[in-house]
């Protein structure tokens, strides 16, 4: 196993090292300057544009900023002449001038993500991983939230509707799924709050929790109310999808031989589909924790933004729309190591449920 994980890791690379290039090409290609969006002058003279520009080092090609975004500039820069100030640098880079003095920075001013290091925000003027650690906890009690709430529901209606099939409850469900498939989740949530919040005025219409003296959240459980809606939104489409899969699995596995012998012991039909069923039956979904772990993130910059639910998908959102490069591009690395390790989670899920596969 321990070798499988390496070696998965290690094929990785690749695949992230084109996610940054793709994820790079795709902003620099973007329309608009950065400086018109931060400094709305309509009379800005040519080299105040070059000096912001400088700035914020969007006007060097396409290479150079890359590579400094990636790895930083400071190790290709040394001392000549022993005096403790970086001389020189490689020729095709040209280190940031953060303050637009005319005069290169230092080393260990600029450092590039695999560092650890994704810049400072254009808006917030802060740290991006501050900026988004400070956010994440939100995003994080949501996704859980939904992805349990998904996998609590969908998995006893998915082997429930196969041990019905052709009934009511299996023909309900299957229309069911296909709503919450087709429904798109910002419609879904201003709906909900049209009906539980404004019209019943049961549950509250946005935000994580209510005002408070210190300006946090009480604990989950005294707020759970704010919890509920979201929630729902997020895992609707989840809640179809596992409950369609384990259907089609549980389906299947019910033509097994050892399901014959199970039932031919006289086992009740709950033991029989809960006990012997469900286990091969979840390998299928083990396939889709992978992806959903990456639906989940982007699912929630809609349901944050509808609910006013102050986590990382609504400050990616307002990143995009204010054009605040940094944040955009420190979330997006983020989600693709998050995909990565859900794809590794799947494959490991698989020798958890079915001990007959073997990783190594």
């Amino acid at each position: 196993m321990f070798k499988y994980i390496l070696r998965r890791l290690i094929q990785s690379i690749p695949t992230f090292l084109g996610i940054t290039l793709f994820s790079y090409l795709l902003l620099w290609l973007a329309p608009g300057s950065v400086v018109d969006r931060l400094f709305f002058a309509p009379n800005i003279t040519e080299e105040t544009r070059e000096r912001l520009e400088a700035q914020l080092g969007i006007n060097d090609p396409f290479h150079i900023q890359y590579l400094r975004w990636l790895v930083g500039d400071d190790w290709l820069r040394w001392d000549v002449d022993g005096d403790g100030i970086a001389d020189n640098a490689v020729e095709f880079i040209v280190p940031l001038d953060a303050n637009g003095d005319g005069e290169p920075e230092q080393p260990g001013e600029n450092y590039g993500i695999l560092r650890g290091d994704f810049g400072r925000s254009f808006i917030k003027k802060q740290p991006v991983m501050d900026v988004i650690m400070e956010r994440l906890p939100a995003t994080l009690e949501l996704g859980v939230a939904s992805l349990l709430t998904a996998l609590v529901i969908g998995i006893p209606v998915g082997v429930i509707s196969a041990a019905t099939k052709g009934k009511v409850f299996d023909n309900f469900s299957r229309v069911l799924a296909v709503i919450f498939n087709a429904i798109p989740g910002f419609w879904l949530g201003l709906i909900l709050i049209l009906f539980f919040g404004s019209q019943l005025g049961i549950l509250p219409l946005g935000a994580r929790c209510g005002a408070t003296l210190t300006g946090e959240c009480p604990n989950l459980f005294e707020r759970l109310e704010y919890l509920i809606m979201p929630t729902i939104v997020l895992s609707a489409t989840n809640i179809a999808l596992f409950s369609r899969y384990m259907r089609t699995s549980t389906l299947e596995v019910m033509n097994q031989d050892y399901i014959r012998t199970a039932r031919s012991k006289g086992l009740s039909k709950r033991t029989v589909y809960f006990k012997h069923a469900v286990r091969n039956a979840m390998i299928p979904v083990a396939t889709l924790l992978g992806p959903i772990i990456t639906t989940l993130w982007g699912g929630a910059i809609v349901t944050e933004t509808v609910f006013a639910w102050p986590g990382v998908g609504r400050v990616a959102f307002d990143a995009a729309i204010q054009q605040d490069f940094p944040v955009v591009m420190g979330i997006v690395i983020l989600s693709s190591i998050g995909t990565i390790l859900g794809f590794l989670l799947s494959d490991i899920l698989y020798v958890i449920i079915d001990p007959r596969i073997r990783l190594d």
